[in-house]
């Protein structure tokens, strides 16, 4: 199949196999989203989501983390992944948001970008879910997935960006991001692809290269 069935058909599958993708990431503003998201970088969302109950009753808003230590920041995210830089660039990201955006998460991808500890990643995941912008943030799952099923030969997360962007009409670019993400966590997994159980597998290159050998 071409390039345009290719999409239709991975976006046929996951529309009637994956219907309610969504974050795992638990939130109730888009600053405790954008706080979730920067401490899930190298992080699992299960520990981040252990972690920022607290956190989230702590700072319920960007003024409250912007005036907060790092020794206070600190000891509320210890043993997730790199706590020193993170904490550095959560009181950052605070203090940025109420010099220049008046204590608002700003909806567009560039602006974000303009906060510390936020990349083009992160950027696009606060884009897609809370403005539902459309802009698809590719991870390693993301980059992972779309690369065993097709949708991109890039060799790097801005190639690959760029041709889901092109290949997944904008009003699904969104959803598609958690489509792609899920399916690499839980099913289309880095070491050991759970392809018994793959509904996708058909048109996997992986799969079908692995299947193919004499």
């Amino acid at each position: 199949m071409d390039r345009r069935e290719l999409f239709h058909h991975v976006t046929a599958w996951f529309s009637a196999n994956m219907e309610n993708a969504e974050t795992e990431l638990h939130y109730d503003t888009p600053f405790h989203l954008l706080i979730a998201v920067i401490l899930s970088a190298q992080c699992t969302d299960r520990r981040v989501n252990m972690h920022t109950p607290k956190i989230f009753e702590r700072f319920p808003e960007a003024s409250d983390l912007a005036g907060a230590s790092f020794d206070e920041v600190y000891s509320l995210i210890r043993s997730i992944s790199f706590p020193n830089n993170k904490a550095r660039h959560l009181i950052g990201m605070a203090q940025k948001l109420v010099s220049d955006f008046n204590g608002e998460v700003p909806s567009e991808p560039g602006q974000l970008e303009t906060l510390p500890g936020v990349g083009r990643k992160t950027a696009n995941v606060i884009a897609s879910v809370i403005y539902d912008k459309p802009v698809i943030a590719v991870d390693t799952h993301v980059f992972r997935v779309s690369r065993r099923l097709g949708l991109s030969d890039g060799n790097n997360v801005e190639t690959v960006e760029k041709d889901l962007t092109s290949g997944f009409a904008p009003e699904l670019r969104a959803k598609a991001h958690h489509w792609l993400i899920l399916h690499g966590r839980y099913t289309c997994t880095a070491r050991k692809p759970e392809c018994s159980r793959c509904g996708l597998k058909d048109i996997c290159r992986e799969y079908i290269s692995n299947n193919t050998k004499v």
